[in-house]
């Protein structure tokens, strides 16, 4: 089904399984980062926030400190890498990403998560190979129900200049949902990349995976905010 990104609306499904987060003290609740540079991260805070975990936007190397895992939204990916590189962000979340700290990319920031083509700059973290705007241009854009494996009922995805994955080592991704026959959603140890935007539905199943896997990760500090102390 085809639609205009900007009529995209919010499906309700799965939103009864949010948690608000009533009752847990700020302390004990999780801090995920929000790559805040560009693109939908004010969608994916909030989405964060009705989980029950805490939002904090990332914009300078410090915001990194102490995060159990971290968001990189959809958006434009040659900008998220200039501004990476700008306010001295890009080798830190990579040094993160190696470190094991959990990261969640979206569409432009799946990309970034990647490798490809050498514009933009690639964080390389997962052997997929992932190309930019592979189902066409902002008017191709569209959504579709889609069986993903760690769900019991489909999730409505929206693609937006979506890109599509190929998945260059099949011991270290496993894929989770397809569309037609094109991976969508991937995990390969700490990293989840979709092509699509779960940020513009009121499903927060895959934001509450997400936060899962960042349970049982321990607070990781930038390697490189370390070495300027």
């Amino acid at each position: 089904m085809k639609v205009a990104p900007d009529r995209v609306t919010m499906s309700s499904s799965g939103a009864s399984g949010a948690s608000s987060g009533a009752g847990v003290e700020p302390s004990e609740r999780l801090v995920i980062g929000v790559l805040a540079l560009q693109g939908s991260y004010p969608l994916h805070s909030r989405a964060v926030e009705r989980c029950g975990a805490i939002a904090r936007r990332v914009r300078k190397p410090a915001d990194l400190e102490e995060l159990r895992g971290l968001i990189l939204p959809g958006g434009e990916s040659t900008a998220f890498a200039i501004l990476a590189h700008k306010y001295g962000l890009f080798e830190p979340l990579r040094e993160l990403g190696r470190g094991g700290l959990p990261m969640l990319g979206t569409c432009a920031g799946a990309i970034l998560l990647g490798r490809g083509d050498e514009f933009p700059a690639r964080l390389g973290l997962l052997a997929v190979d992932v190309e930019r705007n592979a189902y066409g241009r902002q008017l191709d854009s569209f959504s579709a129900d889609i069986d993903l494996e760690p769900f019991d009922s489909p999730f409505h995805a929206v693609f937006i200049r979506a890109p599509k994955f190929r998945v260059l080592d099949d011991s270290e991704v496993e894929t989770l949902g397809v569309c037609g026959d094109d991976p969508v959603l991937l995990r390969g140890g700490n990293i989840l990349l979709t092509s699509f935007h779960p940020e513009l539905t009121d499903d927060l199943r895959l934001h509450q995976m997400f936060l899962e896997s960042c349970r049982s990760a321990r607070p990781r500090k930038s390697v490189a905010q370390t070495r300027t102390r």
